[in-house]
């Protein structure tokens, strides 16, 4: 897997918003955004004031789609963006629901995991099953009537310090969580927009249609 030289507080303030890089900080009040405001690293990271191009709009746009998403690689982008546009339907929406139907992103939505890069990480190291079955792809597009589950040794041993476990946490409409068996099950594909994400996707277009 990809590493990053910057720290994953860094990625937020440069995107100028939360990300959920580090699960629980995120929601504390230790985030440096809510602490500091997004402002972004750097010893002059409050007196920058240039005005950005079209281009550099277009591009951090892309690029906190990316981090969003759990720090995807350019191929893996463009590659999803190729795919949308074949599909019917709006190229934006499309875009954004295959992004969110993302087998670590799924893992993160329905409280599995703290973080997409935590879920990732459960995928990779073989604690998910789909369809009872164990996947360890992160990648793995989600399908109408999968079932979900954590590995049942996980659930004995950090199972109460997952968001899942949260009375108050509630899931996308898409997916029907079952919070005793720690599992889930796509009910409907995702519909998703720019709002939910706060992913200028209209942005990413004009980025890739240069």
């Amino acid at each position: 897997m990809r590493s990053t030289l910057d720290t994953k507080c860094r990625l937020c303030r440069t995107e100028g918003t939360k990300l959920f890089l580090k699960g629980a900080r995120c929601l504390s009040p230790k985030c440096p955004i809510d602490k500091k405001g997004a402002v972004r690293p750097g010893m002059h990271g409050l007196k920058r004031t240039k005005k950005l191009s079209d281009f550099a709009i277009q591009l951090r746009a892309k690029q906190l789609a990316k981090r969003y998403y759990g720090g995807l690689l350019e191929t893996q982008f463009r590659n999803y963006y190729d795919k949308a546009k074949l599909m019917k339907g709006l190229v934006g929406e499309n875009l954004l629901s295959l992004l969110e139907r993302r087998l670590d992103n799924a893992v993160f939505v329905s409280g599995l995991a703290l973080s997409r890069s935590h879920a990732r990480s459960l995928v990779s190291h073989k604690q998910i099953l789909v369809n009872d079955k164990i996947l360890n792809i992160p990648s793995y597009s989600v399908k109408v009537g999968d079932t979900i589950s954590l590995n049942p040794k996980i659930i004995v041993k950090s199972g109460e310090l997952l968001r899942i476990s949260d009375k108050d946490y509630k899931s996308p409409d898409w997916i029907e969580v079952n919070k005793s068996k720690f599992s889930f099950k796509t009910a409907s594909l995702p519909v998703v927009d720019s709002s939910i994400s706060g992913v200028n996707i209209n942005l990413i277009i004009d980025y890739y249609s240069r």
